[in-house]
């Protein structure tokens, strides 16, 4: 009995130090918190030095598993996908994680500089704004189809908002003067301020009132 006691104070020791870690030993995760009651079981923000599954989260709802910084990683190596198909190669996106994870810092040291807060609670605002609630799905009934609006799970406004957000920041960076790392830094910032200029929120705002048009 004394060892087992011994051994879940330990348990409970590590557990405590984990949540001390910053990710890439820059942000803290403990300030960071989720405003809305929808996301907050879908959104992951448990602290790790380095944020790399390595794939190992592949199983039903294996994205639960995964912090939502390092979703936003792996979204940035398909950034040319629009729909079903792969529309543009980008040039900065190489499918390399460790180029992919310098971009994101980047932006996220950007953001840190303009706005002076933690930029993870921005890009999480972020999150929040752009994520729609309704959308539209195409029922056949009678052999014709009709669009019906329908609820988004939690899971996939999560999705749709990082889709989103990274596909905003490589339209602005592809063939332009500003590249992809001030490109996301401000269309994270834009999104955080629920600014109509971000390519997420035109986007939230045309699914939602598509889905208001089907009801």
């Amino acid at each position: 009995m004394p060892e087992q006691e011994q051994i879940k104070q330990e348990q409970a020791k590590q557990k405590e130090e984990s949540k001390k870690f910053k990710i890439f030993d820059l942000y803290n995760l403990e300030e960071v918190g989720v405003e809305d009651s929808g996301l907050k079981s879908v959104i992951n923000l448990e602290p790790k030095l380095v944020l790399k599954s390595q794939g190992r989260n592949v199983g039903k709802h294996g994205q639960l598993k995964v912090n939502v910084v390092e979703r936003l990683i792996n979204r940035l190596a398909v950034a040319g996908h629009r729909g079903k198909k792969h529309k543009i190669m980008f040039g900065h996106v190489t499918g390399k994680y460790s180029k992919n994870t310098k971009i994101i810092l980047d932006a996220f040291a950007i953001i840190e500089q303009k706005t002076k807060q933690n930029p993870v609670q921005v890009f999480i605002k972020a999150i929040e704004n752009s994520a729609p609630r309704d959308e539209i799905t195409v029922i056949e009934y009678g052999g014709a189809r009709y669009p019906q609006a329908v609820d988004v799970s939690p899971l996939r406004r999560v999705n749709l908002a990082l889709r989103h957000l990274i596909n905003g920041a490589s339209d602005k960076a592809f063939g332009k003067k500003k590249n992809i790392t001030q490109a996301l830094a401000e269309e994270i910032m834009l999104a955080a301020e629920n600014n109509s200029e971000s390519f997420a929120i035109k986007k939230r705002n045309e699914m939602e009132k598509q889905a208001d048009s089907a009801r």
